[in-house]
């Protein structure tokens, strides 16, 4: 996971009231800022994606997302949310934890492959529980990015 992530995409997210609200903050954090309106497009992209089916997995945790034709490399985002909110997860559980990917329009095989290899990551209950308790956002990006998170 460590491999798409950076901690420019690593945000705590206190303002969204709906599954809708995070995907879009989500997509500012997944765009290249030199790029404009690459924003736009990843959100688009990420909400046709969710109209298909939710992709809150349970457990509070989402995995959105969308392939994208600009993309040279997979990149995700990994938004904590506060508080939780509603993702139309099969659980019925609001999500607090949502990694967001975005990859190249043509690896398929890697985006699937990506989409369960996170799927275990977030399986793993002390792993999100440790998520949940970083005290704040330096906690929870060296969580992400520096220490050893659970091997799928």
């Amino acid at each position: 996971m460590r491999d798409l992530l950076s901690a420019a995409r690593v945000a705590i997210v206190r303002d969204a009231s709906d599954g809708a609200d995070v995907i879009d903050a989500a997509a500012q954090l997944l765009a290249d800022p030199a790029q404009p309106g690459q924003a736009s497009v990843i959100a688009a992209s990420l909400h046709a994606r969710e109209t298909l089916a939710s992709t809150a997995i349970g457990h509070g945790v989402a995995i959105p997302h969308a392939r994208i034709a600009t993309l040279d490399a997979s990149r995700g985002a990994f938004l904590r949310v506060s508080p939780p909110v509603p993702f139309g997860a099969s659980d019925n559980a609001p999500v607090d934890l949502v990694l967001a990917l975005a990859v190249p329009e043509h690896h398929v095989q890697q985006h699937l492959h990506r989409l369960a290899e996170l799927a275990e990551y977030f399986a793993d209950a002390d792993f999100r529980a440790r998520l949940r308790e970083a005290d704040d956002l330096e906690a929870l990006r060296m969580l992400l990015l520096e220490s050893e998170a659970p091997t799928p």
